[in-house]
């Protein structure tokens, strides 16, 4: 399976103590404040769902915006010490809630904290030197739940309001438009009978908010992502009746002619050339639901590990990851002959192992956070599409992307020269790229602040779960989906985790 993204502490779950230490192990200079350019308690501004009673998520967030006492903005770091936060309940004496402020080094903070009980209120200080923040304290009127309260909205429509969803997803939209109406009768039959016995499918059905699943093939272990993931959304709120065969494999599946009667296969990433409905990545998904607990890299931690300011980072082009790809040893090829233009070296060999003499020898890994100790991140895919891109983008580097015919849920929102600087598929321009972004520095640097506004706008926790629900939402509205209720019966039902 793909992936790409290094793993910090050596392991690829990490106990809260690890994550907590090398969250704060990296440290970085940051420019100098004007003098006299301090942040105000009465002027900064602190906002965010972390604020709001009925937004839950694995690690509830909210934001800080220092202002000084004249209005104006900070944008370079007061220091990471600056706000305190403490968070209580006036009906619990000690809180079980794990409280971390992230330093974005932009004059912002991101303050996140993840719930262990459920509590009847919780009161926010957000303290600069024991003064009150803004309109601190914030109250939140219970109950307040915790990410493991099987606790659901029973209005879906009244969840999607307070999680403030947007009314729509393009890359939904285009993903069902091939699907105007399904027949689940001839689906249950057809698509184990087409896939089941080459592939590794999970069937689900949620009835009642209930979760029902059936596995098909022989490596089924990346169903845990998509389990965990319907538990957790039908603890938040009630889905409607639905049900589907997930892709548990790499490779999208669905390559017949759009003529032909296409089979709903959902899966992680889609491709020009099949008609696989889109779900956002297991990684990303995954590093949402375990935030603040399994996992060490996810949208938020890489915010607070940006690395050194842009004018002290590298100006080299840097990538790191394994042989997944022919275009990745073509990288690597190029790398050793302009290694003072690009820094790209394998970490692991496997597909290619034959040629690891010419491509080799390896490297040490590197964090993933020390990424951005350089000014130019080339994304170029792996065996399908390189999901470590979310985390790119919310780094404080420009992406240059290579051309691909595969993509992520969130790729149709994505502008060239916007978001990120575009590179041909067989890398033939690349150099001519990296030169591009030498001569005209301070445009490179807004792209990359433009892709980091969409990573951190799109791509956090509460939009994933809207993703998720919408996607489960429409296709029920919009299919005729769910009109019997005996495909549930051959399934096991999952049990909370």
């Amino acid at each position: 399976p793909t992936r790409d993204r290094q793993i910090l502490c050596g392991f690829d779950i990490l106990i809260p103590l690890c994550q907590a230490y090398v969250l704060g192990l990296v440290t970085y200079a940051t420019p100098e404040a004007p003098a006299g350019s301090v942040p105000s308690a009465a002027h900064t501004l602190v906002w965010g769902p972390g604020l709001e009673t009925d937004i839950v998520l694995p690690a509830r967030f909210f934001f800080i915006q220092a202002v000084d006492g004249s209005g104006r903005n900070l944008t370079w770091s007061p220091g990471e010490k600056t706000f305190d936060v403490k968070i209580s309940s006036s009906t619990e004496q000690f809180a079980r809630i794990w409280i971390q402020v992230l330093d974005r080094r932009d004059g912002s903070f991101l303050v996140r904290y993840r719930m262990y009980a459920s509590y009847t209120d919780l009161h926010i200080q957000v303290l600069l030197k024991e003064k009150h923040v803004a309109k601190s304290p914030f109250i939140l009127p219970g109950p307040v739940h915790h990410e493991g309260c099987d606790c659901p909205q029973p209005s879906g429509p009244a969840w999607e309001s307070s999680m403030r969803c947007p009314a729509s997803f393009p890359q939904i939209e285009l993903d069902l438009a091939a699907f105007p109406r399904v027949d689940p009768e001839r689906n249950a039959r057809e698509i184990p009978q087409r896939f089941g016995q080459r592939q590794s499918l999970c069937h689900y059905t949620v009835k009642d908010n209930k979760v029902y699943i059936k596995t098909m093939g022989e490596h089924v272990g990346f169903r845990i992502f998509m389990d965990a993931l319907l538990l957790s959304l039908t603890r938040k709120v009630r889905v409607p009746d639905v049900e589907f065969f997930v892709n548990l494999g790499d490779w999208p599946l669905e390559k017949r002619p759009a003529s032909d009667r296409l089979h709903p296969i959902f899966s992680w990433c889609g491709s020009n050339q099949t008609w696989d409905i889109v779900m956002p990545t297991y990684d990303l998904t995954e590093s949402v639901l375990e935030t603040m607990g399994r996992v060490s890299l996810d949208m938020m931690s890489v915010q607070s590990n940006t690395g050194v300011p842009w004018d002290q980072k590298n100006a080299t082009a840097f990538w790191r990851g394994r042989d997944s790809r022919k275009e990745r040893l073509e990288l690597v090829k190029l790398s050793r002959a302009h290694p003072d233009v690009v820094d790209a070296a394998f970490t692991n060999f496997f597909f290619f192992k034959h040629d690891e003499a010419l491509y080799g020898p390896l490297v040490k890994h590197v964090s993933f956070f020390d990424f951005f100790k350089y000014k130019y991140q080339i994304n170029v895919d792996g065996t399908v599409a390189a999901y470590r891109l979310p985390y790119l983008l919310a780094g404080d580097s420009v992406v240059m992307k290579l051309d691909s015919g595969y993509y992520e849920h969130f790729y149709n929102e994505l502008k060239p020269w916007t978001h990120y600087i575009p590179v041909r598929a067989d890398l033939g321009d690349l150099l001519e790229k990296i030169q591009w972004a030498k001569d005209h520095d301070q445009e490179a640097r807004d792209i990359g602040v433009a892709g980091q506004q969409f990573a951190r706008n799109n791509l956090m926790g509460d939009r994933i779960f809207c993703y998720y629900y919408k996607l489960f939402e429409v296709k029920c509205m919009s299919f005729l989906y769910y009109h019997r209720c005996t495909t549930y019966t051959d399934k096991t039902p999952l049990k909370v985790f």
